[in-house]
C-alpha cells in the first residue's frame, strides 16, 4: 500500500482496497506526475478495450469507462461523481480515475479554445480534501497550461471551498473553473464539478459538448492507433498562484460581498456571550472560514472541531459493520441529517453518532448552537443544546434530537426547518433596516424542499419559484431573471416555474433566498453583484455554508439576547404565518453498498440496483407523463394508485406532475415526491405536510415500492408509452431549462491581472 492510514478503521478500508485491486492495476505506470518536467501521455488503441492478460495486457477498458462517464455528464445534478480507487488512482475500472480526469480536462480545454480562438483564456482550479485531490488538481492545471490556458490556483495549491471557486469564476470573469469534490458523499467518492463562466455548474448541453470531444479523440485513436496529450511542466508560468495570492485567496472580494448582504448586520453577534461551535468534519471549511471571521472581527465568538484536513473525515459517518449488523466497512457519508435504523428498528443519526457529541459538548452551556458544514463547505446543518424538558414540544414540532445527558438534548434541524428560520430572520433584518420594501422579493427553491417555504412566501408576499433538484437549476433561474432585468429594466419580471406556473416577480426584484432541502442555500444582496468586467448578478451561483453561517450566527446571537431557543423561534414562525405544513421527511433508499471495495461486485450491484430504481421511477413517471399528454386522467391515476397501495389513500390527490427529475404528487394536505438518482442506484422520497406520521408512511411506502406494474397500470399505460416515458420526460425538462434562458455569449474580457 502507498498510503499510511490514520486509524484502524481507515487501515481496514485501505487493506480491503489493496486486496481487491488486481496486480496489473497495481503495476500500472501510465504517467508519472512526480516528474515535474514536461510530459506526454500517449493514448493507445489498446487502452480503449478491456484488459486481457493474454490478448490485451495493456487494456484499460476506456470505452466502457466512457459509456458510464458520458451518461453521468448528461444528467448530473452536482458534478460528475463516482467512486475511485483511493490507493491506485490510475485504475480505470472506477468511474473517477486519473486517465478520465486527463481526458475530460483536455476535452473541456479543446472546446473552450474552439469557442474562443486567439483569446487569452483563464480558468480556476481548486479542490477540497478528498483522496488524490492534489494529484487531480496538478493534472488539470498542467494539461490546461499545455493547451495555453492560464490556470489560477490557491497559493501552494491549498484547498478552497466550492463557493469561493464559483464566486471567483464570476467575479473575475473567468472562462470557467474545475473543482474536485463529492460534497458530503462517502470518502471513496470524488468528482469534478465543472464550472462555467458564471461560476455555475454545467447544464446538460454544456456537458454534452465536451463529451462529444472525448468521443472525437477516441475516434482518432481508433483510426490512427494513438493520440498524444501534452502535459506542461509543474512550474509552467501559465499555472498562476500569484493572482489569488494578491487577492488574499479571494477572501477580500468575498468579504465585500458578504457585507452587502448576509453579513450586513452583526451587532448582536459581536456582543454574544456563548460561543458557537463550528464542526468542520475534516474538510476545507476552517482554512477559509477562519480568515473570513477574523476579517469581520467576530472570530472570538466561535469554537471549532475537526479543523485538520483529513480525506477520511476523522472517521465521521464510518462503521465497521453495515446497517444489518454484518461485519464490513460501511460509510454513511458526512451528511449529518442522514437517518438510519438500528437492527431493533429504532431510528438514529449515524453520522452525528460518530461525532461523539455527548462527550464533546459536556462543557458547553444550554443554548449553544452547533453549525455542521461538509468537506467542500457548501452545506450547513444547524443544531442546538436544549433542556431535556422541552422534548414534548420538540416532538410536536417535528424537530429531531439526540440525548446528550439526563438534562440536555441536542436538536438537529433539517435544512427545511433551519432555512425557514434563516429566511425569516433575513426578512426581519431587511425590515429593521428599512430596505425590505425597496424591491419586490422572491425565492427560488427546489420542488423537494418544504411546503412550509411556499406557505411562508405567500404569507409575506414573497414570490416562490420552484425548480428541479440541483443548485444549477437555481442558478439557471437567476440568469433568466437577470436577462429580463437587463433587457427591460423598467418592466415586470415574469418567470415560469417547473410546475408550469407563470410568476410575476415585479420590477427589479431581489432574491431573499435560494436553496434546497439538502442543506445548500444562498441569499442575494441588496445591490447587484458586479464582476470586474461589469456583468451583474442577483446572487451567486453556488450554495455557500459561509453565507448560511453568517445569518445563522446572527440569528443565534439575537435569540441569546432574547433568551429564546431556535425551537421557540421556529414555533413562532409557524404560528405567526399560519403555516400548516410544519413537517417534512426524506427517505433515502440505496439499492447497494457504495462502500464495496471490489469494483466488479460494486458495478454489478449498482447495475442491479439501477434496474430497481428505474422500475420504481417509471411506475410513477409514466402516470405523470400520461396525464400531461392526455393518455390518462387524474381519476385513472387515483384508481391505479389505490389499487397498488391498499394501505394508502389517494382520493384527495390533486395532481401528479413531472418536475424535471422526479414525480410530484400533490394532495390536499401534503406532497410526496419520488425522485430517482440520475447517476446512482438510489431513490429519494420526499414529503411535506401537516401530519408527520402520514407523510412518513407515504414516503416510505412509495419510495420503497418495487415498481412492479399492476394490471390496472398496464390497462391505462401501454408498454410502448411506458418505455418511452423517460425520454419524453427529458424533452420536457430540456424545454423548461431553455425557456427564457440567457444564452448571451460570454465575451472574454481584457484581463488586467
Amino acid at each position: 500500500m502507498t498510503r499510511a492510514a490514520s486509524c484502524e478503521l481507515e487501515n481496514e478500508l485501505f487493506k480491503s482496497v489493496y486486496d481487491k485491486t488486481p496486480d496489473y492495476v497495481k503495476n500500472l505506470n501510465l504517467i508519472d506526475f512526480n516528474n515535474e518536467g514536461e510530459l506526454v501521455f500517449t493514448l493507445k488503441r489498446e487502452y480503449l478495450n478491456p484488459y486481457d492478460a493474454k490478448k490485451n495486457p495493456k487494456g484499460l477498458g476506456l470505452k466502457s469507462w466512457f459509456e458510464g462517464y458520458a451518461k453521468e455528464a448528461r444528467v448530473s445534478t452536482a458534478g460528475i461523481r463516482g467512486p475511485q480507487n483511493i490507493l491506485y488512482p490510475q485504475d480505470t475500472r472506477f468511474p473517477i480515475n486519473l486517465v478520465g480526469i486527463i481526458l475530460a480536462t483536455l476535452a473541456k480545454g479543446l472546446v473552450l479554445k474552439q469557442k474562443y480562438p486567439d483569446k487569452q483564456l483563464i480558468k480556476l482550479a481548486g479542490s477540497e480534501v478528498r483522496y488524490n485531490s492534489a494529484l487531480y488538481l496538478d493534472a488539470i492545471a498542467r494539461i490546461q497550461a499545455a493547451l495555453g490556458i492560464r490556470t489560477l490556483t490557491m497559493p501552494e495549491r491549498r484547498t478552497m471551498p466550492i463557493w469561493l471557486a464559483s464566486f471567483l469564476a464570476f467575479k473575475l470573469d473567468l472562462a470557467g473553473g474545475e473543482y474536485i469534490t463529492s460534497s458530503h458523499g462517502i470518502s471513496v467518492k470524488t468528482a469534478t464539478k465543472d464550472l462555467n463562466n458564471q461560476g455555475s455548474q454545467y447544464l446538460p448541453e454544456e456537458s454534452e459538448e465536451f463529451v462529444q470531444k472525448i468521443q472525437e479523440i477516441f475516434d482518432e485513436v481508433e483510426k490512427k492507433g494513438s493520440y498524444e496529450i501534452k502535459i506542461a511542466a509543474q512550474n509552467n508560468p501559465l499555472i498562476d498562484e500569484l493572482v489569488l495570492s494578491k487577492l488574499n485567496g479571494g477572501i477580500d472580494l468575498y468579504i465585500e460581498y458578504l457585507k452587502s448582504g448576509a453579513a450586513a448586520n452583526l451587532e448582536h453577534l459581536k456582543k454574544m456571550e456563548n460561543k458557537i461551535l463550528i464542526e468542520c468534519v475534516g474538510g476545507c471549511a476552517y482554512n477559509t472560514l477562519s480568515k473570513v471571521l477574523e476579517a469581520l472581527e467576530i472570530d472570538d465568538k466561535f469554537a471549532w472541531n475537526n479543523t485538520e484536513e483529513d480525506p477520511f473525515f476523522h472517521s465521521i459517518g464510518k462503521y465497521d459493520h453495515d446497517p444489518k449488523g454484518n461485519k464490513a466497512f460501511y460509510d454513511y457519508s458526512v451528511d449529518a441529517t442522514v437517518v438510519a435504523q438500528k437492527p431493533d428498528g429504532t431510528n438514529y443519526f449515524p453520522v452525528i453518532e460518530t461525532l461523539h457529541y455527548p462527550e464533546l459538548l459536556k462543557s458547553y452551556p444550554l443554548g449553544t448552537v452547533v453549525l455542521i458544514t461538509d468537506p467542500d463547505h457548501d452545506r450547513l446543518t444547524v443544531c442546538q443544546i436544549e433542556a431535556e424538558g422541552n422534548t414534548q414540544t420538540l416532538d410536536e414540532l417535528g424537530i429531531s434530537y439526540i440525548t446528550l445527558d439526563k438534562d440536555r438534548v441536542l436538536t438537529v434541524y433539517t435544512a427545511n426547518q433551519s432555512f425557514l428560520m434563516l429566511m425569516e430572520y433575513r426578512m426581519r433584518q431587511l425590515k429593521h433596516s428599512g430596505k425590505l420594501y425597496e424591491h419586490p422579493r422572491f425565492m427560488i427553491k427546489t420542488t423537494a424542499s418544504a411546503l412550509s417555504w411556499d406557505e411562508w412566501g405567500r404569507h409575506h408576499d414573497v414570490r416562490v419559484v420552484n425548480v428541479p433538484v440541483g443548485f444549477k437549476e437555481i442558478a439557471n433561474v437567476m440568469k433568466k431573471v437577470e436577462l429580463q432585468m437587463r433587457e427591460n429594466p423598467n418592466s415586470e419580471v415574469i418567470i415560469e416555474d417547473v410546475f408550469g406556473r407563470k410568476i410575476n416577480l415585479g420590477i427589479q426584484p431581489r432574491l431573499i433566498f435560494g436553496g434546497e432541502e439538502s442543506g445548500g442555500m444562498i441569499m442575494g444582496p441588496e445591490e447587484l453583484i458586479v464582476s470586474k468586467a461589469g456583468r451583474k448578478a442577483i446572487a451567486m451561483r453556488e450554495k455557500s455554508a459561509t453565507e448560511a453561517i453568517m445569518v445563522a450566527s446572527a440569528l443565534a446571537a439575537k435569540l441569546e439576547k432574547d433568551n429564546e431557543t431556535l425551537s421557540q423561534y421556529l414555533q413562532h414562525i409557524f404560528e405567526a404565518g399560519n403555516i400548516k405544513s410544519m413537517y417534512d421527511v426524506r427517505e433515502d433508499i440505496s439499492y447497494y453498498n457504495e462502500s464495496e471495495p471490489d469494483i466488479e461486485k460494486l458495478k454489478a450491484d449498482k447495475l442491479e440496483g439501477e434496474k430497481q430504481r428505474t422500475k420504481n421511477d417509471l411506475f410513477y413517471l409514466s402516470l405523470a407523463i400520461g396525464v400531461k399528454e392526455g393518455i390518462v386522467t387524474l381519476d385513472n391515476v387515483k384508481d391505479i394508485l389505490n389499487d397498488a397501495f391498499l394501505t394508502l389513500e389517494f382520493d384527495n390527490l390533486k395532481s401528479i406532475k413531472f418536475v424535471g427529475d422526479g414525480t410530484y404528487l400533490e394532495f390536499d394536505n401534503k406532497y410526496i415526491e419520488i425522485r430517482p438518482s440520475g447517476t446512482d442506484a438510489k431513490t429519494k422520497a420526499y414529503g411535506g405536510g401537516d401530519n408527520l406520521e402520514e407523510i412518513t408512511k407515504y414516503a416510505k411506502t412509495l419510495g420503497n415500492y418495487s415498481g412492479e406494474r399492476t394490471l390496472l397500470h398496464k390497462k391505462y399505460i401501454s408498454d410502448d408509452f411506458y418505455a418511452k416515458s423517460k425520454e419524453t420526460a427529458m424533452e420536457y425538462y430540456l424545454s423548461f431549462v431553455e425557456k427564457g434562458a440567457d444564452n448571451t455569449p460570454f465575451e472574454i474580457p481584457g484581463y488586467d491581472f
